[in-house]
Parts: C-alpha cells; sequence; structure tokens
C-alpha cells in the first residue's frame, strides 16, 4: 500500500515536467535531414551542417558542438530550428543517458538559436554573450523569426519561440564538468552583435562560432568587419588540436583555419577600401577585383552583398572623417 502512495505521490510530482518535456517535443516535425555525430576528440563531437542559404536542408546549414562528460552533455549552440535540436538529442541519447547541462551559444543568429526551446526543456543552462540581449530585444529578432515561420515552416512554426540566456558572459569565464575544464571567450560585436568561442582545454578543442567558416564563403553583411578582423588576429591558437567552425569541416590545422577568414576578411577591406579612397563607384570596383580565389567556393553567392557590405560602411566612415 505504501508502495503504491508512493509511486502516485511521485507521479503527481513528475507531472509538471513530464508534460513540459512533452509540449516542447509533441509538436515538433521531424526532419529528414541525414544528420552524424563527428568524434574529434575523447569527449568531444559535432554535427556539421550542409552548404547552403538559410532556407535550404530544412535549415540543416550551421554546426552544433557536444562535449559528453560523465555529469552531463555540455553543448555549444542548438542549430536552426526545434526540429533539428530534437535530431540532435536523438544522436546525443543514442551515446549517452546523461541530460544535456548547458548550452554555451555563439551567437543570436537564427541558424544557431531556434533550437534552444529543446534543451531549455530538460533544465539546460543557456549561456550567452552581452549581445544577445541586443538582439533579442530588437524588431529584427521577431521580424526574422515572423520570416522563418513561412519559409522553414513546418519545422519552424508559431511553437517555436526565443529563449532567453541563463547567463550573459561579459568577460572569460570558466566552469569544469565531468573532470573537463572549459572556456568561454567574449569577443564583442564581431560576426553579429556579440560572439563568443568555447574552448574544452584538456583536449585542445575550440568551437569557434562564426567567427570561423571553414571551405565556404563567410556571411560578413550585418557584422562588424574590422573588429571581427580584429577578434581573428588575437585569437590564440597555441595548444590547439582542433576547430570546429560555425559552419564548415571541423579543421586539425587551426593557424590554416583562422588564416581563411582572416584571408577573406582583409580581402574585401583592401579592396573596397580602395575603392573609397578613389572614389570609384562599387560596380567598377567589384568588378576589378580578383575574385579567383573565392568565386567557385560553397555560398560564393555572398561575394558581392559582402563586398558591397564593406564598401557602404568605408564609404560612411570616410564622410566622418
Amino acid at each position: 500500500m505504501l508502495n503504491r502512495v508512493f509511486l502516485f505521490l511521485t507521479t503527481l510530482w513528475l507531472l509538471p515536467f513530464i508534460v513540459q518535456a512533452d509540449t516542447a517535443a509533441g509538436d515538433i516535425e521531424p526532419v529528414d535531414v541525414e544528420m552524424h555525430l563527428q568524434r574529434v576528440s575523447p569527449h568531444a563531437y559535432f554535427v556539421q551542417g550542409l552548404p547552403g542559404s538559410a532556407t535550404e536542408n530544412q535549415g540543416f546549414i550551421s554546426n552544433a558542438g557536444v562535449v559528453i562528460t560523465n555529469e552531463g552533455v555540455v553543448l555549444f549552440d542548438a542549430l536552426g530550428s526545434p526540429s533539428l535540436a530534437a535530431l540532435l538529442r536523438q544522436h546525443i541519447r543514442e551515446i549517452t543517458p546523461l541530460p544535456v547541462v548547458k548550452v554555451v551559444v555563439s551567437h543570436y543568429h537564427a541558424d544557431h538559436v531556434y533550437g534552444l526551446q529543446v534543451f531549455k526543456a530538460e533544465g539546460a543552462e543557456i549561456i550567452a554573450p552581452r549581445g544577445a540581449l541586443n538582439y533579442l530585444a530588437s524588431e529584427v529578432a521577431e521580424g526574422r523569426l515572423q520570416e522563418r515561420r513561412e519559409s522553414l515552416f513546418p519545422w519552424v512554426n508559431d511553437e517555436t519561440r526565443l529563449v532567453p540566456p541563463d547567463i550573459i558572459v561579459d568577460h572569460p569565464y570558466r566552469f569544469q564538468l565531468g573532470g573537463l575544464h572549459f572556456e568561454i571567450t567574449p569577443l564583442g560585436s564581431t560576426h553579429s552583435d556579440g560572439d563568443q568561442t568555447l574552448r574544452v582545454e584538456e583536449e585542445g578543442v575550440l568551437f569557434s562560432g562564426d567567427l570561423i567558416f571553414e571551405g565556404r564563403i563567410p556571411l560578413v553583411a550585418g557584422s562588424d568587419p574590422q573588429g571581427w578582423l580584429e577578434g581573428l588576429q588575437h585569437l590564440d591558437t597555441h595548444g590547439l588540436e582542433v576547430i570546429v567552425p560555425g559552419h564548415g569541416s571541423a579543421s586539425h590545422e587551426p593557424q590554416k583555419a583562422v588564416a581563411f577568414t582572416r584571408d577573406y576578411l582583409r580581402f574585401l577591406h583592401d579592396g573596397m577600401a580602395k575603392a573609397v579612397e578613389e572614389m570609384l563607384p562599387f560596380d567598377e570596383a567589384y568588378a576589378a577585383m580578383d575574385w579567383s580565389r573565392y568565386a567557385n567556393m560553397p555560398a560564393a553567392v555572398a561575394n558581392r552583398l559582402n563586398a558591397y557590405y564593406v564598401y557602404l560602411g568605408l564609404e560612411a566612415k570616410s564622410m566622418d572623417e
């Protein structure tokens, strides 16, 4: 009798959590994209988004990192829809029954954060850079969500919501879990209003977010190109074995991975700075640049938009001087 009473009371106590979890997962439309956990160190994995625009591949265009410890799972980013996050959660469950306890968010862009609600529902702590608050308070955030509810329906829908962070990082932030030491480094405004990286110290793994793009053209429009370039120039690669970028494959040549994005930003800046100095029209300036290194890469369609964004920024700056 006592056992039945205990079971009944326990069920009542757990009911709100069960309902919350069912609510989080019950209305999620499954995706049918291929997703594989790739191991990069003894405890660290990632899933690699597919090349393409933001609404291709059912929104699976960005990477997410996974670190499995004996005290729980740490994620780096949450992918671009609850559906993708649910698939990621399924893959993690195949390796460990332990919960996701922390999600470190590289930055608040749609393809990295719309899956947060899945992990928040199981009690994960969300850790984000200061710029996340600027994004959440902006009209851009709501407008983007409405657009994705249409362009990525049914995987992003009326049940999809923006999840605010539990912890805001202003300065280097360290924590320990399961014998591993983690370091979060905020970068300020680089690729977005606020970006940060996550380093797994014992294993030499750096999850860089969109500070680094590997094997595809970065999206520069909307960024702070100068701040981004400075962030790359000051990035400490000492002791790193592998960099997992925000987009593209993991690199076991950290300095080479940094160099690709850094060189691309310099190429844009130098070409457009010369055009602004010589007062050349953008079309003429763009045509005069040698795009052969970048013309046939994935997402090369962004080259013109990136160049124009840098051109306008440098032109506005020259008028203020």
